[in-house]
């Protein structure tokens, strides 16, 4: 293989008068040409450039070198050639211990390659020399000057060109040599080079090549302007370096010491007192060792110092004392919060464990339930009850996975993720840990914080928890995370498995009640400061608030309307006013305007075509109208209300259950063949969706066909299927203090449901009745009232319009035949 070599150019000048015979060997080379007088050695390995060196040895010396087409040819023919070469005289062969043939050949002369003659063991061609006439102008003459010149500029910028190259241009005989010796020792490309070998006219020669020169002295000015800015901008820095020396060595003949050296004797002493397990240890001696080696003026010391300071500012060591007192923790927790009774008995339970086995794993709670029903105070009272620090971070909005690991120390202002951060800001190991609305956390392109969460919230893997920013493990088992959520169906299964799920219902009036007089109104008055006037409120005015001026399963409205309230009362003393002290239901209409929630939900249900329904949604219980109306048509059904999927499948399976029974209810069969069916449900705002208003879209279908009103506060809810079977739901208790607020006295329920009656408060089912039922004609004979009966027509024993009585206990009095619903939500 022929390959590419430094070309050299050398004073030895070869023979001008050797005669060119018109055929000659032709030495094919990859990536090289050789000008005219030129000297190129070379090193060859194919079989065919061999035997071709060893015969022109032999033979004449004479050889023509050219340069292929395509370098990835391996045996190239006449076609695989450019058409112009140099004629070579051969100085010199070695063979190397390889195999190798190492040649120096010198040019001779431009050859045009004319057609093989042969190519077998070697390829011969005819040849003829390119005549080469040299210019005698006046502009000829300024090319050369001009070609002279930038090269001498060239050779004077560039590192890779000898000095002595310029003068040895300008000593070139002839314009045609000074251009060939110029071009062999630029840096271009095989194909430029290729061109100028080609080029036979001398003044064209020229030309291109003060071109090349030109872009080549352009090149080479920049490139040695933008390093001179560079060399000035070293020189400054190691000027600013010498005077920061010679300033530190003043400092020390002043006695004024060196901070960077005190610095690291404090961080070591840190080190030393932070009680850091082995492995931690083991990194920051080695963070330590390697800040001592960097300046204090690099930026790189003060990432170094941080990073060491974060390490010893962890409580490795420093665990606080749980307060194991089960009557103390239980006089807390009744102090700070009212009910919230599974709650409290999970963390007495967690006390008595640690009595019996202080090791033992502590739990990860997630408190599920609507807003402003006291979650994330729990966390605080919790704190206080056991005896230990509290830190809480808010997780809505988060989208970032580095929020809970960190951001590694490769980047700038990297610090630890909020994990770390609480447990520095706590001084503890062992704090409680509020992770509050876990149910808000987001996801992007920067990564998923809910499965970095994974790993903080599994007892199993928290021992050896790594932040990306420590990169050392730290143990969270000890820490008590506390998580709190209104809606848990954002919240990823394999995380919501880590936790143990504790749902806080809505509070009921009388709960309100007991908490207004406990906590809100004796906080309001403490935080605005009004215990001089003496103000109080009535307990008919608190639930004259609870009823009419809020409707929430929590008490924030409620605390905000009280605070309006005694805050009034405060401007009327304050202008000179003397309102009375004890507020009743009167006062308050006066204080806080007319009622919002003075229309009664029952009223508004007492035509034909509407019903009362419950829903279940993440702030607690609502009330749920259904309306239905019959209008000329052919056989559509409308369903308005923006609901979901689910509840649209509830509708279609409702209407074909009341057109396959329509004489049962007295229906003509063939309604549907001329009437159109249009289902609303207002709040069209709002999305809806779910099964369990199945029972209430089929009592509002009938109550439009059949004329029968509803009876007045009655509400239901169950899923229907279409054999007239209603089903169980979920969110009982949610929906019975939906239906306590709203007026209702009356809740039917699906009879598998009856179980979930024990969680409802006491006082709300003492004041209601709950009708469990297992078909849909038992809910129309209980919610409707009966159809009209034509004069003289006595009722019939087991007729449809007879409701059967349910009692205040909650359970139905009447039986009613037909399949039990399965369970299911």
């Amino acid at each position: 293989m022929a390959g590419r070599s430094r070309k050299i150019q050398v004073g030895a000048e070869p023979p001008e008068n050797r005669t060119l015979p018109p055929e000659a060997r032709i030495l094919p080379v990859r990536n090289t040409v050789l000008y005219p007088f030129g000297i190129l050695p070379l090193g060859v390995s194919r079989d065919r450039d061999t035997r071709l060196l060893n015969e022109a040895i032999a033979s004449d010396r004479l050889v023509v070198v050219a340069m292929q087409r395509d370098p990835s040819v391996e045996d190239p023919g006449p076609a695989d050639l450019h058409d112009v070469g140099t004629a070579c005289n051969l100085l010199r062969m070695v063979r190397q211990p390889d195999g190798q043939l190492s040649v120096l050949l010198q040019g001779i002369a431009r050859i045009a390659i004319g057609e093989a003659v042969s190519r077998d063991p070697f390829l011969v061609a005819r040849i003829t020399p390119l005549a080469e006439a040299e210019p005698n102008d006046v502009g000829a003459q300024g090319m050369l000057k001009a070609l002279i010149g930038q090269f001498r500029r060239v050779v004077e910028l560039s590192p890779q060109l000898p000095d002595e190259a310029g003068a040895t241009a300008e000593s070139q005989t002839s314009a045609g040599r000074t251009a060939d010796f110029v071009a062999s020792l630029l840096d271009l490309k095989p194909d430029d080079k290729q061109a100028l070998l080609a080029t036979a006219d001398v003044r064209t020669r020229l030309e291109r090549l003060n071109t090349i020169l030109g872009r080549e002295l352009q090149a080479l000015e920049v490139g040695a302007q933008i390093q001179e800015q560079m060399r000035e901008s070293l020189d400054a820095r190691q000027k600013e370096f010498l005077l920061r020396q010679q300033l530190e060595a003043i400092k020390k003949e002043l006695g004024e010491g060196d901070d960077a050296q005190r610095e690291i004797g404090e961080l070591k002493e840190r080190i030393d007192k932070a009680g850091m397990p082995p492995e931690v240890r083991k990194e920051a001696d080695r963070e330590l060792s390697r800040l001592g080696r960097i300046p204090a003026q690099a930026p790189e010391y003060t990432v170094a110092r941080t990073y060491l300071e974060w390490l010893c500012d962890m409580p490795w060591t420093v665990v606080t004392q749980d307060d194991l007192d089960l009557k103390h923790a239980r006089a807390v927790l009744d102090e700070d919060h009212f009910g919230l009774e599974k709650i409290k008995e999970r963390i007495l339970e967690y006390l008595a464990v640690r009595r019996f086995k202080p090791d033992a794993r502590t739990p990860i709670l997630c408190f599920a339930g609507p807003p402003g029903t006291g979650k994330t105070s729990l966390g605080q009272s919790i704190a206080r009850a056991v005896g230990r620090k509290f830190v809480r971070q808010s997780l809505g909005g988060v989208r970032d996975e580095a929020e809970i690991r960190g951001h590694r120390r490769t980047y700038i202002g990297a610090l630890p993720g909020n994990i770390i951060q609480g447990i520095r800001r706590a001084g503890t190991r062992n704090p409680i840990f509020m992770l509050d609305e876990v149910d808000k956390l987001g996801a992007d392109f920067r990564g998923d914080p809910a499965s970095a969460l994974l790993e903080v919230l599994d007892p199993a893997q928290n021992q050896a928890f790594v932040d990306h920013y420590l990169d050392v493990p730290f143990d969270l088992s000890q820490v008590m995370f506390v998580t709190t959520a209104n809606y848990l169906d954002p919240v990823p299964p394999a995380l919501r498995d880590r936790m143990e799920v504790i749902e806080l219902s809505g509070y009921t009036d009388a709960e309100k009640l007991e908490i207004a007089k406990r906590h809100l109104i004796p906080r309001v008055i403490r935080e605005n400061g009004l215990e001089p006037l003496g103000v109080t409120l009535t307990d008919a005015a608190i639930l004259k608030i609870a009823r009419q001026y809020t409707s929430e399963a929590g008490l924030r409205n409620l605390e905000r309307e009280i605070a309006n309230v005694l805050r009034r009362t405060a401007k009327q003393v304050a202008e000179g006013g003397d309102p009375p002290r004890a507020i009743g239901p009167e006062r308050v209409r006066e204080l806080l305007g007319p009622e919002p929630l003075t229309e009664d939900p029952v009223v508004r249900i007492d035509v034909p075509g509407a019903a009362l329904g419950l829903a279940w949604t993440p702030a607690g219980g609502e009330l749920l109208t259904v309306e239905a109306t019959i209008m000329p048509g052919a056989k559509q059904l409308q369903l308005t209300g923006q609901l979901g999927d689910v509840m649209k499948e509830s509708a279609q399976a409702a209407l074909s259950w009341v057109r396959a029974h329509a004489p049962e209810l007295g229906i003509d069969p063939a309604f549907f063949d001329s009437v159109d069916i249009h289902v609303h449900l207002p709040s069209g705002a709002i999305a809806k969706d779910g099964p369990s208003a199945g029972v209430t879209l089929a009592t509002a279908l009938v109550s439009a066909l059949t004329g029968r009103a509803m009876r007045p506060g009655i509400a239901m809810t169950g899923e229907i299927t279409l054999l007239g079977r209603v089903l169980p739901i979920g969110g009982l208790k949610e929906k019975a203090l939906a239906a306590q607020r709203g007026g209702i006295r009356t809740v039917i329920i699906p009879a598998d449901n009856q179980k979930d009656l024990e969680e409802i408060p006491v006082e709300t089912r003492a004041t209601m009745i709950f009708a469990p039922v297992t078909r849909i004609d038992q809910v129309l004979t209980l919610a409707l009232e009966p159809a009209p009966m034509a004069l003289g027509d006595p009722p019939s024993a087991g007729a449809p319009n007879e409701a059967p009585r349910a009692e205040p206990s909650g359970r139905a009095a009447a039986a009613h035949a037909g399949a039990t619903g399965r369970a299911g939500r």
